[in-house]
């Protein structure tokens, strides 16, 4: 698979990042928040169909002693090949049709069809990261007792995807991942001695869906917040894709 660089996953972080501060603390545990759609009767949905992984949009960093995000590219180029290959694996067991991996050319026009779908279920994955957080629900997505309903949609023209890839759902993930340096670990050392907290490092943060490519439903979603985990090594890639799952209605 070919790096990407849409930008695109930046807008999640701000919400992503106050559930991990919210959520983990010091605590070093992988937080899921995985939640899937219902169909007219209540019932949680179940995939029925083939599933195609979108080229998952990945970047690993190292945060240096100042706090600053340095992307590193061998370890990115590490993670996307290392990530799919663990997603293909953990599904191939689970009864489900695999189509071949969909690669998102680098010359992509944003405003093609493709590349407004690939926009599109970025800017909707961000919603639901968003207006899932206790006190954020909308008016319009809330059920009888007020909690957030998984009611989402990119709309019918990601048929465009589904003629593009021949697959009935298309599984679309974004990861940011950082690993402190050596200076940043010796502050945080700092830290704790002199004021009595943290002043955070290295941190997981990943969110995916799961598209139905026949009605635009977004059939799952899931967020990973935490302050373990290696993409660097296959190891930490199963463990990773082992969080990044959870809950998948197969």
């Amino acid at each position: 698979m070919t790096a990407r660089r849409n930008g695109g996953f930046r807008a999640i972080l701000p919400f992503a990042a106050l559930l991990l501060a919210a959520l983990l603390s010091l605590d070093a545990a992988a937080v899921t928040r995985a939640r899937v759609a219902t169909d007219n009767d209540g019932n949680l949905v179940k995939v029925d169909g083939s599933i195609v992984l979108i080229e998952p949009d990945i970047e690993l960093s190292l945060v240096t002693a100042g706090g600053l995000l340095e992307p590193r590219k061998e370890w990115s180029d590490t993670a996307r090949r290392l990530f799919p290959a663990q997603v293909r694996r953990q599904l191939a067991g689970r009864n489900v049709e695999l189509k071949p991996d969909f690669d998102v050319p680098d010359d992509l026009d944003p405003a093609s069809r493709l590349g407004q779908i690939v926009r599109l279920n970025e800017a909707v994955a961000m919603s639901i990261t968003q207006y899932s957080m206790p006190g954020s629900v909308l008016a319009t997505k809330r059920d009888a007792k007020g909690r957030a309903r998984m009611d989402w949609s990119l709309g019918t023209g990601v048929s465009a995807l589904r003629e593009a890839t021949g697959a009935d759902y298309a599984l679309f993930t974004y990861i940011r991942d950082s690993y402190t340096s050596g200076g940043r670990a010796a502050l945080r050392i700092v830290g704790f001695l002199l004021l009595g907290g943290d002043i955070g490092g290295g941190a997981q943060i990943g969110v995916s869906t799961l598209v139905d490519l026949r009605t635009g439903q977004v059939v799952w979603y899931n967020l990973l917040a935490s302050q373990t985990g290696d993409l660097r090594d296959e190891q930490g890639a199963q463990q990773t894709v082992r969080n990044m799952l959870q809950k998948l209605p197969l």
